[in-house]
């Protein structure tokens, strides 16, 4: 857990203190220890994520929760109707906050739902949700948050639809995003066969080979 110095005296217990014997296990308020919320049990959940749904819910108030909501049911539904002629849309009509496509638009090009959605990566985006709800092959999940403008909307939609173009024109290099990430994709069946597991500096690294 990492906190500001003003919440950090207010953090969950137990704690790791460092002291001059070394590391030490800090379990009750008292102490440094004595404004802390306390142990934390397992019931209680993600602690973290309700403090920020719940500042989130304060700040907006009734009406601005009810106008954020609708903001991302338009999003989402002016997506789909920007990509349907393109994409192919799982379920026909309007959406919730949510627009689902599936890989039918990519029948017989070549390219997988993993491909395309790598490809996003070199158009700056971050990849859609990939192959989720399973019951919806090839399913492509697109959640845009209330908080995009349209700008920022018709950039991706852009980026989506030239995607699409490359894709049923055959281009090959889309198989190999992302190109111009600091990352290249990784050998999936290499890292589940063989894990890198320590950490080495590429000096050693190399030198062990």
């Amino acid at each position: 857990m990492v906190l500001a110095a003003s919440l950090a005296p207010y953090a969950p217990l137990p704690w790791i203190v460092h002291g001059p014997d070394g590391l030490r296990l800090l379990e009750h308020k008292s102490g440094p220890a004595e404004h802390s919320l306390g142990r934390l049990k397992g019931f209680h959940g993600q602690m973290g994520m309700f403090v920020r749904a719940l500042s989130y819910m304060m700040s907006h108030g009734s009406d601005g929760l009810r106008q954020v909501a609708e903001d991302a049911v338009l999003n989402a539904n002016y997506l789909r109707v920007k990509l349907q002629d393109v994409l192919s849309v799982a379920f026909p009509g309007t959406c919730m906050h949510e627009v689902l496509f599936d890989d039918t638009f990519l029948k017989e090009t070549g390219v997988t739902t993993l491909d395309f959605a790598k490809a996003l990566i070199d158009e700056g985006f971050h990849p859609m949700t990939m192959y989720f709800p399973l019951v919806v092959h090839g399913a492509m999940l697109i959640e845009p948050t209330e908080t995009e403008g349209k700008a920022t909307l018709d950039q991706f939609i852009g980026a989506l639809r030239s995607l699409a173009k490359r894709a049923k024109a055959g281009d090959e290099s889309l198989k190999a995003a992302p190109i111009h990430a600091p990352r290249r994709r990784l050998d999936e069946t290499l890292a589940a066969r063989k894990p890198v597991l320590v950490w080495r500096e590429p000096a050693q690294a190399e030198a062990a080979e």
